[in-house]
């Protein structure tokens, strides 16, 4: 299966929705704020804040990275959503998106990716992903998302 890593488009939207819409760990309040996102990175890529990228394999889309430069900060980035499609994870893809997001950080002079995710249950394998990449939980804010549902923030320092 060959896989290209391109700039999301207005026509890959619907297939990006789709797949935020069936990741079982992703929220209907979450697709939400992430089509947000997407619409305002599609009417202005330049001025939005965010960088979206899509893999696409047999001209599906197959997988989505979203992430951008910390506002205030200097050199930190935060890597927003990725997500591959049910049928197309453990081939790769998120590893290979994920690593197009920390080179163009890199490229830019970026210092470090840092990830806010939850520590519900049905967070496990997202996190051993990010911690299989080289991200450290660098921090915990408990019952930040509900009772119970602490924020873990990851880090990876870039070299």
């Amino acid at each position: 299966m060959t896989v290209s890593i391109r700039p999301m488009t207005r026509q890959d939207k619907p297939e990006v929705i789709r797949l935020l819409k069936t990741t079982p760990e992703f929220e209907p309040s979450e697709v939400m704020v992430a089509e947000d996102v997407i619409d305002c990175y599609l009417e202005r890529p330049s001025v939005s804040g965010y960088y979206i990228q899509v893999a696409v394999a047999e001209s599906m889309v197959a997988g989505y990275v979203c992430y951008g430069p910390a506002p205030m900060t200097e050199g930190t980035w935060d890597l927003y959503w990725v997500a591959v499609s049910a049928g197309r994870q453990g081939r790769g893809i998120g590893s290979a998106l994920v690593a197009l997001a920390e080179n163009e950080v890199r490229s830019t002079g970026g210092r470090q990716v840092l990830i806010e995710t939850s520590s519900k249950p049905g967070y496990e394998k997202t996190r051993r992903f990010y911690l299989g990449r080289g991200y450290q939980i660098a921090g915990c804010i408990p019952d930040f998302y509900a009772p119970g549902d602490d924020k873990l923030i990851l880090r990876k320092l870039l070299r």
